[in-house]
């Protein structure tokens, strides 16, 4: 039935809530209080763009699903041939990999930043336990729940902080008077706008719609509505951590690298705010890694489900009963995820984990904006309603020049 209404909408708020939350992690933070530190107030744009691209990108792969009933994992197999599964399944295997290890030392770090006593390692392990249990033993509907609790807490702990430090008017006018594009600034602002949102996790809204049974053209605008909020909401973040960067660092003419730019970005609002604005600071670092790993978590196990369904040759039944988070191949990627990447702690590098994850991440993301632009193109493919329109082709233009800039920009460093 097609729900319609401001109101209605706002109830079914869910699938976007959690994409927001698990694309918001330790690499956005880092690079967003990086290049705000370096450039102040003059940047802070570059984090509603990113917003903008990946809410269009989203909405692709959403309205994709909407018009002809299958995920864009299926989609590339059918219809691009099926060297694309041999090649994505193993992508997927290294990038679980590194994501996981990623995510598990961010959240040890948070940890460790807020209990000194819980080593990197121990606090990452824990999260990642936490999480498979959380997963394995509770619902959809829970993990909504718990995404919209976290969210909540990540936007009071660090939007409060931001507006206490910057108040709104100021800081707006600020924003829109200093926007431009400083000397030397190009790397950093590509890397904010491809750093938001995240990257692989966006396909997880797929399996998030389909666990809502949001099917067909009748769910059309209630998609796009809550794609909305979750990129406003994501775009809110990013502006905050970089008006906080600036307002905080920049202002003292402080400079930032990594993950320790994070803490120390904390330290410093205990100086400006006190007690409470540092530890405001490190419960919203704590819940955006923590919601990273959750999403991760929970959504990606999907992917590789439907992956596996599609190699098997499945008849459709039964392809649809291995994508369940009760399928054996659910439980057996999620266990996966939470343990094989525990041996990464070994390296007790995690910014370089962190790093190494933006890095594994960008390079997907040429991929998806190009088969994006084609196969909603094809008018033959998702019928007159759902194809690409001008303004969309545009977006996915630029979208596909940035992320294959970003990606060779991030080869070139590899290879040198």
């Amino acid at each position: 039935m097609k729900l319609s209404g401001l109101g209605r909408n706002l109830t079914l708020l869910g699938p976007g809530i959690a994409v927001a939350a698990t694309g918001v992690g330790a690499g956005d933070m880092v690079a967003a209080a990086v290049s705000g530190s370096k450039y102040g107030f003059a940047v802070v744009w570059a984090a509603a763009v990113g917003a903008l691209f990946k809410f269009v990108l989203n909405e692709g792969l959403a309205r994709w699903q909407l018009a002809t009933g299958t995920t864009l994992l299926e989609g590339w197999v059918q219809r691009l041939g099926r060297w694309v599964q041999a090649y994505f399944l193993a992508y997927l295997v290294l990038w679980s990999f590194v994501v996981g290890g990623a995510l598990i030392s961010a959240c040890g770090l948070a940890l460790h930043a807020m209990v000194p006593r819980v080593s990197v390692a121990v606090g990452g392990a824990l999260h990642s336990l936490v999480a498979a249990l959380v997963v394995l033993l509770g619902s959809y509907a829970g993990f909504e729940r718990l995404m919209k609790g976290f969210i909540g807490l990540m936007f009071v702990a660090i939007v409060g902080c931001a507006l206490w430090v910057a108040p709104p008017a100021a800081t707006l006018s600020r924003v829109v008077s200093l926007a431009s594009i400083p000397a030397g600034s190009p790397a950093f602002i590509l890397g904010v706008i491809g750093g938001v949102g995240g990257s692989l996790t966006l396909l997880a809204y797929g399996y998030w719609m389909r666990e809502r049974d949001w099917r067909g053209a009748s769910w059309r605008s209630t998609v796009r509505f809550d794609l909305s909020i979750s990129y406003v909401l994501t775009g809110i973040f990013g502006v905050a951590i970089m008006v906080l960067a600036a307002g905080v660092l920049h202002v003292g003419g402080i400079r930032v690298r990594g993950s320790g730019g994070v803490i120390q970005m904390a330290a410093m609002l205990g100086d400006v705010l006190g007690p409470p604005g540092h530890w405001a600071f490190l419960l919203g670092f704590w819940a955006a890694v923590a919601t990273s790993m959750l999403g991760v978590w929970q959504g990606v196990p999907y992917l590789f489900c439907d992956f596996v369904g599609l190699l098997r040759h499945l008849r459709p039944e039964e392809h649809a009963a291995m994508i369940r988070t009760d399928s054996p191949w659910y439980r057996g990627f999620l266990l996966w995820l939470a343990v094989a990447p525990l041996s990464l702690l070994w390296l007790q590098k995690p910014v370089s984990l962190i790093v190494f994850y933006s890095i594994v991440g960008a390079l997907f993301m040429p991929f998806l904006s190009g088969t994006l632009l084609y196969m909603n193109s094809r008018t033959d493919w998702v019928g007159e309603e759902f194809r690409n329109r001008w303004h969309t082709i545009l977006l996915l233009l630029l979208c596909l020049a940035l992320f294959a800039y970003l990606g060779y920009i991030e080869l070139s460093k590899i290879f040198k």
